[in-house]
């Protein structure tokens, strides 16, 4: 297995860092043009492993796709409701990309044909229950191929009848946007129930804007409108509104960004500027930079950036992260140099991402020398008086891998395992990092 180990910065260093494309965005944009009538152009989007597995089970469906890698862009024909319907069964490899498998479980039930979805060995330990159930609500034929409630699954299109279906304790909420992209093109309304807290919930809310973008129509409603009693709310989807094709630019990656925000963080006096990120952004993960600013660190939200300089000292902290959970690896490293323990709660969900996150985290902190504790949906890090140099494992985690670079950027000795799992999300990340490291004036 490769690896690599970071040089430390031997001074405080002032960069900018031009991050690529959102996944989530992107990922989202792909299957909406898809489903809409006519030509989209999406610029800026992303080229890694996610993305590609989405294009590429897009070309294999018969979608008109044409891509041009130097200047990240992608044409898109749209279909509309006429999602290509072959004569033989279809088998679609969405390798470990979630928002490939599940968006596309959903969009394809509006079809006419017989689709099957797979993935690696770990995607297929990762639950799609939850969507399966609520899609065969609104009238979706799916099996499972294997294992009751994880994938691979067969989706015998028969278009969706709509009507309602119920979330509650949602253990993805992409789970939630699958059925609200696609269901616009349902043959009748769709309503959405959610029962409680959403975890990750921001990332509901960027479906629901770019899907009234797109031309969709979302109305969210209270309790009251579910003719319910308790903590329940409803999301309102038309069908009459269909999606129409556009020109789309895509946002920065705001997850991809915070990596480069923790290493200004951690070390006192750098600063580094995220072009193209600021309060207006789509994506919940820019309210990184406010945990950073919690921790001591100086942020600056401009209109169409974020800048970061790092302090004399950090400080722990104990918050709920449910709605940004993805930045727990990162705000955990970012915790190995603050004073104090740093917890973080209300992360279940980490669970049954691309590893154990939570596991993970407490193993790999381990060796670098941190006190760790970790329940089922909290982790707390209390940072030794010295770190150890360490190689860690990073699982076929991009998350990992990128996360714990960062504390290579004032460690000496951090050795990231199997480097090249950042391909999923920013196969250019470490050069990125390095780059930023040497930006000392």
């Amino acid at each position: 297995m490769s690896a690599i180990t970071l040089s430390p910065a031997t001074a405080p260093f002032h960069g900018v860092v031009r991050v690529p494309g959102s996944k989530s965005i992107t990922n989202r944009a792909l299957p909406l043009a898809a489903m809409a009538e006519g030509e989209s152009f999406l610029e800026g989007v992303l080229l890694a492993d996610d993305t590609s597995r989405m294009l590429h089970a897009l070309e294999t469906l018969g979608y008109e796709i044409e891509l041009d890698a130097a200047a990240l862009r992608v044409r898109v024909v749209g279909l509309g409701a006429r999602v290509p319907s072959p004569a033989e069964p279809v088998r679609i490899a969405c390798g470990n990309s979630g928002t490939t498998i599940r968006f596309l479980t959903a969009m394809l039930a509006l079809g006419r044909g017989t689709y099957v979805l797979d993935g690696v060995a770990r995607m297929r330990e990762r639950p799609i229950g939850q969507l399966v159930d609520a899609l065969r609500v609104l009238g979706a034929e799916i099996a499972y191929e294997g294992a009751e409630g994880f994938p691979p699954v067969r989706v015998d299109g028969r278009g969706l009848r709509g009507g309602t279906c119920r979330f509650a304790d949602a253990a993805s909420s992409q789970f939630i946007s699958a059925v609200l992209l696609a269901a616009p093109l349902a043959e009748r309304d769709v309503e959405v129930r959610l029962v409680g807290p959403v975890t990750s919930e921001p990332y509901v809310a960027m479906t629901t804007r770019m899907m009234e973008q797109f031309g969709a129509r979302v109305r969210e409603g209270d309790a009251g409108d579910a003719g319910d009693a308790g903590d329940e709310r409803t999301l309102h989807v038309a069908s009459g509104a269909r999606y129409g094709a556009r020109r789309y630019a895509i946002e920065p990656d705001a997850s991809n960004a915070s990596y480069f925000l923790a290493a200004a963080a951690i070390t006192p006096g750098a600063s580094v500027r995220i072009p193209g990120l600021g309060r207006a952004s789509l994506q919940g993960d820019v309210a990184f930079g406010d945990v950073l600013q919690r921790m001591g660190a100086r942020v600056a939200f401009e209109d169409d950036a974020i800048v970061v300089v790092g302090p004399s000292e950090l400080r722990g902290v104990d918050l709920d992260m449910s709605r940004t959970p993805d930045m727990v690896q990162t705000l955990a490293v970012v915790g190995l140099y603050a004073r104090g323990a740093t917890t973080a709660r209300n992360v279940g969900n980490l669970r049954v991402k691309e590893t154990d996150r939570l596991a993970a985290l407490e193993r790999e902190l381990g060796k670098l020398g941190a006190h760790v504790a970790c329940g089922r949906d909290w982790i707390r890090v209390e940072p030794p008086a010295k770190l150890e140099p360490a190689s860690i494992a990073t699982y076929d985690d991009h998350r990992m891998a990128m996360a714990f670079a960062v504390a290579g950027v004032r460690t000496p000795g951090v050795r990231i395992e199997d480097p090249e799992c950042t391909a999923k999300t920013y196969p250019g990340y470490f050069d990125d990092l390095s780059a930023l490291i040497r930006s000392v004036v």
